[in-house]
C-alpha cells in the first residue's frame, strides 16, 4: 500500500495514534489497536520525533479503555444507533468497535484531519467523515436525528472555550430524543496548570474549559450517569498488564485524591 506523508504541522495529530500502536505492540495489550498499528506502518513520518515511549504510551490507552467500554455497551444496547464522534483527530475508535451495520458512524474534525483520514483508512458505508469544526453548528444539520445516539468526545473539551462547549450540548440534546455523551473533563486546576502538560505544551495548544465537578453540565440537559476520576481508570484486569511503574504512579493518585480530581470520564444521559 501507499505511504501516507505526514508533515511536521500535521504530525500533531499522531501522538495518541502512536500511543495506541505502541500498546498493540506490547506483550500485554490494553486497547489491542490493530488499526492503530496498521496505520502507523503506513505513515511516511519519523515516529521518534514524537517522543511517546511504551511506557507512556500506556496514559493514552489509559483513557480510551473505560470510553471504548461504555461506548460498546451502549452499541450493544442500541444496534440502531446514531454515533457522533467529535474531534475524532486519527483515531481507530470505529475500527475499534466494529459496530454493526445497522449502526451508522459520523466522525468529524477539521477538514484538513479529515482529509488525512480519508487517505489512511479504509472506506465503510456506515461510516461518514464530516470535515468541521465541532462549533461551527451546520454540521448538525447532515446527520440524521430518528435514532439513538451515542456521542463520543475524547480529548476535546478542555480546548474549548466554555461558552461554545455548553452551546454544544445544548444543540446535541436538542436535535436528538434521546442518547448518552461520553467525554473526559479537565478541573478548572488543570487549565491552571496546563504548562505542565507536556504534550500541550509540545502541540503548542491552548486549554480553555474546566469543569470542577460534572454535575455542572446537568443545567445543559444531561444526567450524569457515571464519573471516573483519573484514579479509577484502570480496572483490575488493566492494572494487571502494567508495569510496576505505572501501578505505582496510580497507586499515588489514590493517595492524593485532589491529584486524581483533575481529570474525569464521564458518562451522560439525555
Amino acid at each position: 500500500m501507499e505511504k501516507v506523508r505526514f508533515t511536521e504541522e500535521k504530525a500533531t495529530n499522531l501522538a495518541t495514534l502512536y500511543g495506541r500502536a505502541l500498546d498493540y505492540r506490547s506483550a500485554h495489550p490494553i486497547l489491542g489497536d490493530k488499526a492503530a498499528d496498521d496505520a502507523v506502518r503506513r505513515i511516511d513520518y519519523d515516529f521518534t520525533k514524537i517522543g511517546i515511549s511504551p511506557d507512556r504510551a500506556v496514559s493514552v490507552v489509559l483513557r480510551a479503555k473505560p470510553i471504548d467500554d461504555w461506548a460498546a455497551e451502549y452499541l450493544r444496547d442500541h444496534p440502531d444507533a446514531i454515533v457522533l464522534h467529535l474531534g475524532c483527530g486519527m483515531d481507530t475508535r470505529f475500527q475499534r468497535l466494529a459496530p454493526p451495520e445497522t449502526v451508522h458512524w459520523y466522525d468529524v474534525d477539521y477538514p484538513e484531519v479529515v482529509e488525512l483520514r480519508e487517505k489512511l483508512y479504509e472506506h465503510a458505508p456506515n461510516h461518514t467523515h464530516i470535515g468541521s469544526s465541532v462549533t461551527d453548528f451546520g454540521w448538525l444539520d447532515r446527520v440524521p436525528s430518528d435514532q439513538p445516539a451515542l456521542i463520543v468526545a475524547e480529548g476535546l473539551t478542555m480546548y474549548l472555550k466554555p461558552e461554545a462547549g455548553t452551546e454544544l450540548i445544548r444543540r446535541l440534546v436538542a436535535k436528538f430524543g434521546s442518547g448518552e455523551l461520553i467525554c473526559d473533563l479537565f478541573n478548572r486546576t488543570a487549565i491552571k496548570i496546563q504548562k505542565l502538560n507536556a504534550p500541550v505544551r509540545k502541540a503548542g495548544a491552548t486549554l480553555y474549559w474546566g469543569v470542577d465537578d460534572p454535575r455542572e453540565l446537568e443545567r445543559y440537559g444531561l444526567t450524569c450517569e457515571s464519573s471516573l476520576d483519573a484514579g479509577h481508570w484502570a480496572t483490575p484486569d488493566v492494572l494487571a498488564k502494567m508495569g510496576p511503574m505505572t501501578r505505582f504512579q496510580l497507586r499515588m493518585l489514590k493517595v492524593f485524591p485532589a491529584l486524581a480530581r483533575t481529570a474525569h470520564i464521564v458518562r451522560y444521559r439525555f
